[in-house]
């Protein structure tokens, strides 16, 4: 894991691969919780038999649900130290380019795109792509940018 300490230890890294996450599976329960979590029920989510005669012949994950896995993944790539708040700004650029499958693996790749010092505030743009094991055509792609509050 990139520990940061500063804006100066986080600025070297610009335009540098920051790390991959750990593999994580996304599970049938998760999907089925995050469907209640956003009211969002469509079949091709959570009716696993009538997804077996659908397009991908099971149910998939939410492509929200796996841009909202980003924060946990990102949480294991980098360390940032001496903040005193984190806030995440923005998305740019995404790209939901696979659908991911029920039970499937997902990985997070982030490199530091750009870095700015606004009067004190770190804004971090990081490249993401969100990878699905076994599979060459990424799940989702994209910019978050991130404010950092260094102490």
């Amino acid at each position: 894991m990139l520990v940061i300490n500063n804006y100066e230890e986080f600025a070297s890294h610009l335009g540098q691969v920051l790390g991959t996450s750990e593999w994580l599976e996304v599970p049938q329960d998760r999907i089925n919780l995050f469907a209640d979590a956003t009211l969002d029920h469509q079949w091709i989510h959570v009716d696993a038999e009538k997804a077996k005669s659908g397009p991908f012949g099971q149910t998939i994950v939410h492509g929200y649900l796996t841009l909202s896995l980003l924060p946990h993944l990102w949480g294991q790539i980098i360390d940032v130290r001496n903040i005193k708040m984190m806030v995440n700004y923005g998305m740019d650029k995404m790209k939901f380019g696979q659908a991911v499958l029920s039970g499937q693996q997902i990985r997070l790749t982030a490199t530091l795109a750009s870095i700015a010092d606004l009067r004190g505030v770190c804004k971090a743009e990081i490249k993401f792509t969100i990878e699905i094991k076994d599979q060459k055509k990424p799940a989702l792609t994209g910019v978050a940018t991130f404010l950092y509050h260094f102490a």
